[in-house]
């Protein structure tokens, strides 16, 4: 979707760079200060809205502190649905800057995440009985298996064929073959520690900085040069970071059953994306809070995170290079940035949303097949993810003039 975008819009850069420079002046500069104060001033203020109006309930239905409704919730999160699509809308047909428009997007996806945030923590986990599973359980190592070995043939026959000069598209193809197979090519439990498991993981972040930084690193430093797109990038990668791991659970800011009533620190060895990781558990019930981190932890969900806010930030300096030339038109790329929200780390919130659009006997298929750990196809929620963000970030960005800034 972006490609041809950008490759529409690259004959127009040359001449928007003097104008874009122009108002990176002082001037300029005061403005996006200016900017930020609004862009400060307003999520304060849609933040005090929302805490204020709506109705709480306990979360999970327990005795600990009140949190918004279910409902709520999700009114909040269609409220940032609503002020992000306005956002661009409002871009689109001229309405608002682009800039404008960037810092409006931004204060709709931060409703956005705190609503999912809020509907995570209040909704009950489900839980299904080994009796709803779909299909034997031994299936996993034959779909697990299969799915990672076509990966990595494909992989292989793709990147001869399309790449050849660019092997290192299809080394990140078998990487990601590997990601899925590997449990039941290293079986048992001496797969938490096995070190390819962890050469893996530690490697999908090296391998892809690599394949962005050889192929659109001056597209990308170029972008940086950019203030108000900059921030944009920057609060994307905050805001998929936090959503992240509190899909995931490893951060929450509710209170419930079982938790400890004091303040606990702790580190603890948890399996984590292939293998086992040493990890600091913090819980402060006073605030309430609970995170846990690890070295995996902070790899995969800095990986995506950083994915996700460098498509972002592209986006946003296009739409920068079109104000600059005056130009207010199309809105492509909005949706990378928003539909990073519905892949990658989020199973578990998938589920919950499927009980509750069409029941328990519905969701358990998905449960059993996408969020299980267990599951292979699980994998396929990270594999997919850095696959598509960085093809995204790639490919869309192969006409674009990295000397304007």
């Amino acid at each position: 979707m972006l490609q041809g975008y950008f490759q529409n819009q690259s004959e127009r850069t040359t001449a928007v760079a003097q104008k874009l420079n122009e108002r990176s002046s002082t001037p300029a500069q005061s403005g996006d200060n200016r900017g930020t104060a609004r862009f400060g001033s307003l999520l304060a203020l849609v933040v005090l809205i929302v805490l204020a109006q709506i109705p709480v309930v306990s979360a999970h239905g327990g005795e600990g502190p009140l949190v918004i409704s279910q409902q709520a919730s999700i009114a909040v999160t269609l409220g940032g649905i609503g002020l992000v699509a306005g956002c661009a809308l409002l871009k689109r047909h001229e309405q608002v800057s682009p800039t404008t428009a960037l810092y409006g997007i931004g204060v709709g996806l931060f409703v956005i995440i705190l609503g999912i945030i809020i509907f995570d923590g209040v909704t009950p986990d489900p839980t299904y009985a080994a009796s709803s599973m779909p299909f034997p359980r031994s299936w996993y190592e034959v779909l697990g298996l299969g799915v990672g070995v076509s990966v990595v043939v494909a992989s292989f026959g793709i990147g001869m064929l399309r790449w050849p000069t660019r092997p290192r598209y299809t080394f990140l193809g078998i990487l990601m073959g590997l990601w899925i197979s590997y449990p039941y090519v290293i079986r048992g439990s001496a797969s938490y520690t096995h070190p390819l498991g962890y050469l893996i993981v530690l490697g999908t972040p090296i391998l892809v900085g690599y394949v962005v930084w050889t192929d659109r690193g001056d597209v990308v430093r170029a972008a940086l040069r950019d203030r108000v797109a900059r921030r944009f990038g920057a609060i994307v990668t905050l805001l998929s970071g936090i959503f992240f791991l509190s899909s995931s659970g490893y951060l929450s800011f509710f209170w419930e059953e079982g938790l400890p009533r004091e303040r606990v620190i702790t580190v603890l060895p948890v399996n984590y994306q292939l293998v086992q990781w040493d990890t600091l558990e913090i819980v402060l019930p006073q605030i309430p809070l609970t995170v846990a981190l690890s070295i995996g932890v902070v790899t995969i969900v800095g990986l995506l995170s950083v994915l996700i806010g460098m498509n972002a930030l592209l986006i946003a300096w296009q739409w920068r290079l079109e104000e600059g030339a005056g130009i207010t038109q199309g809105t492509a790329g909005t949706g990378s940035v928003i539909g990073a929200c519905t892949c990658g780390c989020c199973g578990p919130l998938v589920a919950k949303i499927a009980v509750l659009a069409a029941g328990p006997s519905v969701a358990a298929p998905l449960y059993w097949v996408f969020v299980d750990s267990s599951s292979p196809l699980s994998a396929l929620f990270i594999v997919a993810t850095v696959v598509i963000f960085t093809a995204t970030l790639v490919h869309s960005t192969e006409k674009m003039d990295p000397g304007v800034s």
